[in-house]
């Protein structure tokens, strides 16, 4: 077995990424939330019910695999999302984080219930293949993690039913990368539809690049901790 990932630096990290989320409009106010796993086996997390804009280093809890708060300055929690996080966690040992966002364009494919399509060249070594989404459970259930791995297997993103995005990578800003990515690829995907339907790529073309995902998963790249192309 891999040994299980962790992220240097993981509170400047998460903050970082954190304040570039609200910066690219890929959640509002206090939605969403990131965390990364640090050398110990903790987890650094956002707190629930902080506006991004205003958050700070001091403002993280860190929480044990289990979920136990070890520590937190004095009117914080964990985010209310914690156990889609701990699931993925348990899930794969190779990933540094989570991110899970409301960005819109992708969300409307999760309100469809509908996979996002590895159309756009390359989108596959980004993420493995279609984003698929996952069935329904109410936010902040365990349900909601358990149904997410689900949908992770083989991905770096699920759309998760009614509600949003998560991802896993190995660092924050990765993470980050890629849900983005997804972003962008919903609204392309959303107008190539409207112009008729989006022409998909080969599959042999898409089943390569799944495969390079799947190398760049076990083999990241210490700088960009994926494939560091374009």
């Amino acid at each position: 077995m891999n040994s299980v990932k962790s992220v240097d630096n993981p509170e400047s990290s998460v903050l970082a990424a954190a304040k570039d989320m609200l910066r690219r409009g890929l959640v509002e106010g206090t939605a969403g939330n990131i965390s990364a796993r640090r050398a110990d086996g903790n987890l650094v997390i956002t707190p629930s019910s902080v506006d991004y804009a205003d958050m700070e280093l001091d403002d993280l809890v860190l929480v044990s695999p289990e979920g136990a708060v070890l520590h937190a300055k004095e009117g914080r929690s964990p985010s209310t999302e914690m156990k889609l996080h701990l699931a993925c966690y348990h899930a794969f040992d190779d990933i540094g984080s989570v991110i899970h966002s409301h960005p819109v364009w992708a969300t409307m494919f999760a309100i469809a219930r509908q996979p996002i399509p590895a159309c756009v060249d390359e989108f596959a070594v980004y993420c493995g293949g279609d984003v698929r989404c996952t069935e329904y459970a109410a936010s902040g259930t365990p349900e909601v993690g358990r149904n997410a791995v689900q949908a992770l297997h083989g991905r770096a993103a699920a759309l998760i039913a009614n509600h949003g995005l998560v991802a896993v990578g190995p660092r924050p800003d990765t993470v980050l990368h890629i849900t983005a990515l997804v972003e962008r690829t919903a609204q392309i995907v959303w107008g190539a539809r409207a112009l008729g339907g989006a022409v998909p790529i080969p599959e042999d073309v898409n089943r390569n690049f799944a495969g390079v995902y799947a190398y760049l998963r076990a083999n990241p790249s210490p700088h960009t901790g994926h494939a560091g192309r374009e």
